[in-house]
């Protein structure tokens, strides 16, 4: 079984609008920004960094336990990884007042960092073919899975109402997948358009086919394009992925680190120093 359809993305846009909203009540309701010493402002700081801590830790605590199938699927703990990623990080961007002086402003760079950094490992990630569970597929399952998709099709040819050399020709037609691994990772979307505009003018000539059977067709030859992708590029998208991590882990790290500091220094003026 291969991968479901995941929404952490749409569920971390609501959740930031949300907090969002409550922001700009809070804004309206005293008429100033809300500063970082106060409650609400530290309520977001501690919220928002709870979350980055749970995005650093639980993701990988789930990776390395041995029991690790009891806990739930890998992909939603990554999907919560991603979630308690994004919106950790805009309620510390919230709690910083819009003051990035010192040691904040260095916290607030390396989180934009951190973020964006997540982003392209999160793209680099859905190149890689996975199971529901979010395990990797081998490259032979995954010729196996391209045989039976290009069997599926051919059947499909068959079967149809145009079942005639004339649809056959017209699917050949399509652009086929490019074998520049790196152009189909980094730019699989621009790859695509063509690929879409022919097929869009192809549809348009198969006029004899209901639209179920053109919803059908199309799913199908989608089906063998993300296969014929994902076995071109399969090697270089594991390379690029170790890279992403060899980078994105230390920074991380440094970031952590230097919250931890600085959450240390505002409890120190704020208690000790009174």
């Amino acid at each position: 079984m291969r991968r479901r359809q995941s929404y952490e993305l749409w569920y971390a846009l609501m959740a930031v609008v949300l907090i969002t909203a409550v922001y700009w009540m809070v804004v309206l309701r005293f008429g100033t920004i809300p500063p970082s010493s106060d409650l609400f402002g530290h309520m977001l700081g501690v919220v928002g960094f709870l979350m980055m801590l749970m995005t650093e830790t639980l993701y990988s605590l789930r990776k390395r336990s041995r029991r690790g199938a009891m806990w739930g699927r890998m992909s939603a703990w990554l999907e919560f990884h991603i979630f308690t990623g994004i919106v950790g990080p805009y309620m510390v961007l919230l709690h910083t007042a819009w003051k990035f002086n010192g040691l904040a402003g260095v916290l607030t760079l390396l989180t934009v960092v951190v973020v964006l950094s997540g982003f392209v490992g999160r793209y680099i990630y859905t190149a890689v073919p996975r199971t529901v569970d979010g395990a990797e597929v081998a490259a032979q399952e995954l010729e196996a899975e391209i045989a039976a998709a290009e069997a599926e099709l051919q059947r499909w040819v068959d079967a149809s109402a145009q079942a005639d050399w004339s649809l056959s020709r017209q699917l050949l037609t399509l652009p086929p997948v490019p074998q520049n691994s790196m152009l189909l990772i980094l730019g699989r979307i621009f790859s695509e358009w063509g690929y879409r505009l022919e097929w869009w003018r192809q549809k348009r000539r198969l006029k004899g086919l209901a639209r179920g059977q053109l919803k059908a067709l199309d799913a199908l030859l989608r089906r063998r394009r993300a296969l014929n992708r994902q076995m071109a590029s399969l090697a270089m998208t594991r390379r690029l992925l170790a890279l992403w991590h060899a980078v994105h882990v230390p920074i991380g790290m440094v970031l952590f680190t230097l919250a931890f500091i600085h959450i240390i220094a505002a409890l120190y003026y704020a208690t000790l120093l009174r």
